[in-house]
């Protein structure tokens, strides 16, 4: 089976890989050279935990390959995924232009029946705009070509994403024929010894499938941080209201730890997007919209312990900073809670050291030299005020406190994810302040 992967970015080149490590024969396309030059000589482009070494793997066996050339590389392909981005625009409407060039692209160059299956998080209705893309672009060849356009919404978590696509809990497409169902289900075959189920659907549902995913999961985050405020005004224990929520299975453990907010390449943009597409349709999400509205509340929650700590008036403070990607085994700092709290502080007066066990170079994209990067966790907290843990890496949790101790001009941690115990730290005597504790 012969497939082709157009987007070399997270969905992209994970999709790409996770299809050659069962045998197909993939090539993932991309418009950027030096990207594609990269990938080729084993330098990836992302992040994420196991993908390098299976790239490499498929690569040198010859079931992966990497072009720039989507005409000669879509020629005898049954299925096309379009995974290319789809940034949000000012309004926070989801920017089709590069879904939309890929289908009119793949129109003007196939040569055969194929699947052209939208990957990325597109609104709904898109499949319809693809298909039309892709049909006038046939037309304009006077070519006559049978395709299908399908709808398969991506539900990987960063961090885990090999794990979350080899061993999928389920695999959602939206189809408007038997026969792109028959491909389908050829395709994913492999990935369903596990038992979990395909949920075909038509497409529509499919597309809708995704946003009301990643909603229902940026809601559930901006509850238990609404939870978590009102906990500290009342003197409650978010970490005990959490466990006492959470054993309801109605409810469930997850996704419902207080923290800095919520960020990244999908729950931000997603929101926005679903809250605007209902907006074109006459409806308004009251619901999202709070969600958001708390979301962004609650990246200034830290630096307001700070102030009220230290004062207003930062200038000749110096924070430490653990942790700076959205979480943790990422290197993604897209809608990062550790950027709007840097700016907050620098621009109360303070200097910040930071440390990433992985995204400082990405940060660097974002912060400039605004701040200084330490070489490990223990070098920030020289001569520092406090101590801010904005990401749970796991090589946080245990820190030898009597270093931290005498490291920091003053025992004060700020911890953005309750990962210490605060009765431990308050008998050491330091100050500590946690989410909703």
């Amino acid at each position: 089976m012969k497939i082709a992967v157009i987007g070399t970015g997270y969905v992209g080149l994970v999709t790409g890989t996770c299809f050659a490590e069962v045998g197909i024969d993939v090539t993932c396309i991309d418009i950027d050279q030096k990207k594609i030059d990269g990938l080729k000589n084993g330098i990836m482009p992302i992040y994420e935990p196991g993908l390098e070494t299976m790239v490499k793997k498929n690569f040198e066996k010859g079931r992966l390959h990497f072009s720039t050339d989507l005409a000669a590389s879509i020629q005898g392909c049954e299925t096309a995924f379009i995974a290319v981005g789809t940034p949000p625009g000012e309004d926070g409407s989801a920017d089709l232009k590069y879904v939309l060039a890929v289908a009119k692209a793949i129109g003007e160059n196939m040569n055969n029946y194929m699947v052209v299956v939208t990957k990325s998080t597109v609104p709904v209705g898109t499949a319809q705009k693809v298909k039309k893309e892709v049909s006038e672009a046939l037309k304009r060849r006077g070519q006559n070509i049978e395709f299908d356009v399908a709808s398969n919404p991506e539900f990987l978590k960063e961090g885990a994403a090999i794990a979350d696509f080899l061993k999928p809990d389920r695999i959602v497409v939206g189809v408007e024929s038997e026969k792109a169902e028959e491909m389908m289900k050829k395709l994913y075959k492999p990935f369903l010894l596990n038992g979990h189920p395909t949920i075909f659907m038509d497409v529509p549902s499919a597309e809708m499938t995704k946003y009301a995913a990643n909603s229902m999961l940026a809601t559930k985050i901006s509850f238990m941080n609404d939870i978590a405020n009102l906990c500290e005004i009342m003197g409650a224990d978010v970490n005990m209201v959490r466990k006492g929520i959470g054993s309801d299975n109605r409810i469930g453990n997850k996704f419902i730890y207080p923290g800095v907010g919520y960020g990244g390449s999908c729950f931000p943009k997603d929101v926005k997007a679903l809250i605007k597409t209902a907006q074109e349709n006459g409806y308004t999400m009251s619901v999202l919209k709070a969600v958001e509205e708390v979301n962004d509340r609650q990246k200034s929650v830290m630096v307001n312990k700070v102030k009220k700590h230290f004062g207003n008036d930062l200038t000749g403070r110096t924070f430490a900073m653990w942790g700076l990607s959205f979480k943790p085994k990422t290197d993604d700092m897209r809608e990062a809670p550790s950027v709007v709290i840097i700016n907050a502080l620098l621009a109360a007066g303070a200097k910040v050291k930071v440390y990433d066990p992985i995204a400082m170079e990405e940060a660097k994209h974002d912060l400039h030299d605004t701040v200084t990067y330490a070489k490990d966790e223990y070098d920030t907290l020289i001569d520092a005020d406090a101590l801010l843990v904005v990401t749970e890496w796991p090589e946080f949790r245990l820190p030898n406190f009597d270093v931290v101790s005498r490291l920091l001009k003053s025992k004060v941690v700020f911890d953005g994810r309750n990962i210490y115990d605060k009765n431990e730290l308050v008998a050491q005597g330091y100050s500590y302040y946690g989410i909703g504790i």
